[in-house]
């Protein structure tokens, strides 16, 4: 298994195929105008006019210089071996309090992306040099290839501790990223566009072909970046705000061209990886649970925009191709969470899976009907990523025209965004002592939070429990799981229909107050 240590370690990118309101809106807009208090000669307009330009032309393969054989022939090993010298990173010398060091050609890297400084007096390119690489065992000719450029690029900044500079975001491969909050360790990943993931002749991967990174001044918290999108069917511009913290977040602004019709776009999606867990157990592996993420949040608004009925879905590994739209008039967010924090539940001293961050997706503004879309994808192992979350807007643009969407990402751990009341901290499915009749499950779903905490020892609670269309409710119970310091539901549900895909879905109510999110689940085909 490949160690998680490395930047390059189970990119995304290497996968053959393939989110309170006015405070939030504040807390976007204050580093986003301090970062452009000093007004840069090369902002997030020209990138837009780039890239509006570009929609109005055919597309073209990047065009550039042959890789070196002795790169393109690399393996993923041979490719994680070529490290960046720390002691070259750029504005080290100059003391800033961001860095950027850079990621190396070769392998699964085929495509440089072209990397500039904007500094207050002009822009100018990042030039590639061997000399800024340690290329390990390898032995390669790399004083004759002069600039071939670089595959990506990432920024350190203090975070674990004040006389180190941590890695915070790296942006490697089409348009992937992806960054870590203090005491986190890389995980899922971030994309700047899905383009037909489902319901298209074929998922397209744009990718971001330029960047700009906004030279800080000293004692700067914000690290500003613009890039450039394309692909054969869209055309884009983006502004990142990264600001590394106890959770780091990422202030996205995004304004995209279609060249040609696409089926769907999905905005701000998340990539990650669900191998197995506690309602999927691995009958032949040691560890109890492999994943970066356990389960999808979603957290719907009212029509004024505060948060209204927040949704769970743990995920899972199926054997063929599962997609799930859950419809919104108005979301408040969504994100791919890593609820189980035990070290205990994953038993990895390498992996850490418990260390992987969280991603809320908060979008800034009213983004208007849509639906957050879930899709999970059969995978042999845990190298694969196997699971995409995105929001799908109710509208397309017309070709040509533009469309413009901001958010913040939250890469979070030790302060996740949950429900106010009650959430699901475990999922188990399966038998107890007695064998189950043929076409029966049984869930049995354990709930935490602090209005469950502060409940009398004499509550009694309902589970408020539906069954779609193809299965039928047999038994619900809800009690204290006094051991756990818990409250545990438990369903008991009959397939009737071989082949249809049944949804469940189940709260925690007393009286007439819901106390807990929608714990909602697909029951398995057989």
């Amino acid at each position: 298994m490949p160690t998680h240590s490395s930047s390059l370690s189970r990119f995304p990118a290497l996968r053959p195929a393939l989110w309170c309101a006015v405070g939030a809106l504040t807390a976007f807009i204050q580093p986003a105008a301090q970062a452009q208090a000093r007004t840069p000669i090369w902002g997030f307009d020209d990138v837009a006019a780039l890239a509006k330009a570009a929609a109005g032309r055919p597309y073209e393969e990047p065009k550039a210089a042959p890789l070196p054989p002795a790169l393109r022939e690399l393996d993923y090993d041979q490719t994680r071996d070529i490290r960046f010298r720390p002691a070259q990173a750029h504005w080290r010398s100059e003391g800033l309090p961001f860095e950027l060091m850079f990621f190396h050609l070769g392998g699964y890297h085929q495509s440089a992306v072209g990397i500039e400084e904007i500094t207050p007096s002009k822009v100018q390119p990042i030039v590639y040099k061997a000399d800024l690489f340690d290329f390990g065992r390898n032995r390669l000719p790399s004083r004759e290839w002069g600039d071939i450029g670089f595959a990506g690029w990432r920024a350190h900044h203090v975070l674990n501790r004040p006389d180190y500079k941590d890695e915070v975001i790296a942006f490697l491969g089409a348009s992937y990223f992806r960054a870590v909050g203090k005491g986190q360790q890389y995980g899922l990943s971030a994309r700047g566009l899905a383009v037909d993931t489902v319901g298209g002749q074929g998922e397209e991967f744009p990718r971001f072909t330029r960047f700009w990174v906004q030279r800080p001044t000293k004692g700067e918290a914000v690290l500003t970046a613009y890039a450039l999108l394309d692909s054969p069917r869209v055309t884009g511009a983006y502004r990142f705000d990264i600001r590394p913290g106890v959770t780091t977040t990422v202030d996205v602004r995004m304004r995209v061209f279609l060249r040609k019709p696409v089926a769907t776009l999905g905005v701000a999606p998340l990539t990650s990886m669900f191998v197995s867990g506690e309602n999927q157990p691995h009958p032949e592996d040691y560890r109890p649970e492999v994943h970066d993420s356990d389960g999808l949040q979603v957290a719907l608004a009212t029509r004024e925009g505060r948060p209204g009925e927040w949704l769970w879905r743990p995920l899972h590994r199926p054997n063929t191709v599962q997609v799930n739209g859950f419809q919104a008039g108005r979301v408040h967010g969504f994100g791919l969470m890593q609820r189980d924090r035990r070290y205990a539940s994953y038993e990895d001293p390498e992996a850490r899976y418990e260390r992987r961050p969280s991603v809320w997706v908060e979008p800034v503004g009213d983004w208007g009907a849509g639906r957050v879309e879930l899709v999970q994808l059969p995978a042999p192992d845990e190298t694969h990523d196997n699971i995409v979350a995105y929001w799908v807007p109710q509208g397309m643009p017309k070709v040509g025209e533009p469309m413009e969407w901001r958010y913040r990402l939250h890469w979070e751990a030790e302060r996740e965004h949950r429900p106010p009341g009650g959430w699901a901290v475990q999922t188990r499915m399966g038998r107890g002592w007695a064998p189950l009749p043929p076409g029966e499950a049984q869930y049995v779903v354990d709930f935490d939070g602090p209005v469950l905490d502060a409940l009398p020892a004499d509550a009694r609670l309902e589970a408020v429990a539906t069954v779609g269309p193809g299965g039928a409710l047999l038994e619900q119970h809800v009690f204290r799981n006094e051991p756990g310091g818990t409250w545990r539901m438990t369903l008991r549900v009959r397939r009737v229909h071989p082949t249809q895909p049944v949804e469940l879905r189940a709260f925690l109510r007393r009286g007439g107050d819901a106390l807990t999110e929608t714990w909602t689940m697909q029951l398995p085909t057989p």
